[in-house]
């Protein structure tokens, strides 16, 4: 475990898709606390364009979630990979 995180890799990494027709999703994993910050990487067009748009936001933080806050419309694709960090 020491050594993988020495060569920069982590457990605390996952993928989210957004919940089409909301405003925001909740994302559940063991490695979040309510210190963390979370980060996004787009993995699909309108993911990036969520980003680019400016409508998505980490909304809340907390033990074992997060929340993200973003645009309410029927996109079933905006998927992102996470990493937690903290």
């Amino acid at each position: 475990s020491l050594q993988q995180l020495g060569a920069g890799r982590s457990n605390a990494v996952g993928t989210v898709t957004l919940v089409p027709s909301v405003a925001s999703t909740t994302v559940s994993d063991q490695n979040c606390a309510s210190g963390s910050t979370v980060l996004f990487t787009p993995t699909t067009g309108s993911a990036a364009t969520e980003i680019g748009n400016g409508t998505m936001y980490l909304s809340a933080v907390a033990n074992k979630s997060f929340t993200v806050t973003h645009a309410n419309n029927a996109t079933a694709d905006r998927t992102f990979k996470y990493a937690i960090l903290g």
